[in-house]
């Protein structure tokens, strides 16, 4: 098997295949190795992405590899990204897990994020349809629904505010002693939410639905859903393999790899796209986000081809990182 690329495109999710279809229709030899771990693959479906509204995401994906099918320029397999370097000049060498080597004159980075939650049982069983992480994508479905928000400070504000969007019935569930100041608190009171600091032992079903926050005294809380605070971390230490830059921590995403405005990476030949340097995940997002690192990448091989004037590649300063923080 040829395994020389103009580009790899490390992740066969929204970004990843986005951009593959633009690089195909564009002619580039391009490979996609997809470890089929996007993390909205639980979701009853996808929200908000308009055409495909409510449509489960492994659909979403599966035509996605049809479309390509059609581009005789563009190979997806699945596989594991184990090591990535960078080799003989303007190109990279990326290991897999099956131990086949390829080489890339681009990579784009858009395997996703993996989303750490608290280790509460029942969590689990229900993410992506009653347990979710973002109302913007479950919120219609949970509706005038008697919901919970479990976080604490002032992620607990923020997401009890606003999710007050889209029911009436909400309660702050903090699995413990609370870090609410008095204003945090007044702020929630003022529009109806309450909240229960009680340890929390389960998040229990009724046959296959959330049914209530069991709490550690044998109480239980009757709710059809839950907002959950979650954290974003990298799920592979490929970002760091390359040496890119990663942005300070988030209230939300730990660790998102810094690209600028056309998803260029601190490492010249080096994009990235998707939640793997998003601070708000969304699958519209993505689709956009690879599509338009595909154009770059583009036309980064038209520069070393024909000469096709580019911007210069971005250099990273102190006050960029703050930009991000904020």
């Amino acid at each position: 098997m040829n395994n020389e690329w103009e580009c790899a495109i490390v992740g066969g999710g929204a970004a990843g295949l986005s951009a593959a279809l633009v690089l195909g229709r564009a002619r580039r030899r391009t490979l996609v190795i997809d470890a089929g771990e996007q993390s909205n693959r639980a979701a009853h479906g996808i929200g908000g992405l308009l055409g495909h509204d409510g449509r489960p995401p492994a659909d979403l994906y599966a035509d996605g590899r049809r479309e390509l099918a059609e581009y005789p320029s563009v190979q997806v397999i699945d596989g594991q990204v184990t090591g990535a370097t960078a080799h003989d000049g303007p190109t990279f060498r990326l290991e897999l897990a099956d131990g086949s080597v390829h080489h890339a004159q681009r990579i784009l980075l858009a395997g996703g994020m993996h989303y750490e939650t608290t280790d509460i049982p029942g969590l689990d069983e229900h993410w992506g349809r009653s347990v979710f992480h973002c109302p913007f994508c479950h919120g219609w479905e949970a509706r005038d629904q008697a919901l919970a928000v479990l976080a604490d400070g002032d992620r607990a504000v923020h997401m009890a505010l606003m999710l007050r969007g889209w029911t009436d019935d909400i309660v702050v569930v903090t699995n413990g002693p609370s870090g609410l100041d008095d204003d945090q608190y007044r702020a929630l009171a003022a529009v109806g939410v309450r909240v229960d600091e009680r340890k929390i032992i389960e998040f229990a079903s009724h046959e296959g639905a959330l049914a209530s926050v069991v709490f550690a005294d044998g109480d239980e809380l009757k709710r059809q859903g839950v907002l959950v605070a979650s954290a974003l971390r990298q799920r592979t230490d490929l970002a760091a393999q390359l040496g890119v830059r990663i942005a300070p921590p988030g209230p939300v995403v730990v660790d998102a790899v810094m690209v600028d405005q056309i998803n260029r990476t601190s490492v010249p030949g080096v994009f990235a796209a998707g939640d793997v340097c998003a601070q708000m995940p969304q699958v519209a997002a993505a689709i956009a986000a690879g599509s338009a690192a595909a154009a770059a990448i583009v036309q980064s091989l038209l520069h070393d081809q024909f000469g096709l004037p580019v911007m210069p590649w971005p250099v990273f300063d102190q006050q960029e990182e703050s930009d991000v923080r904020n």
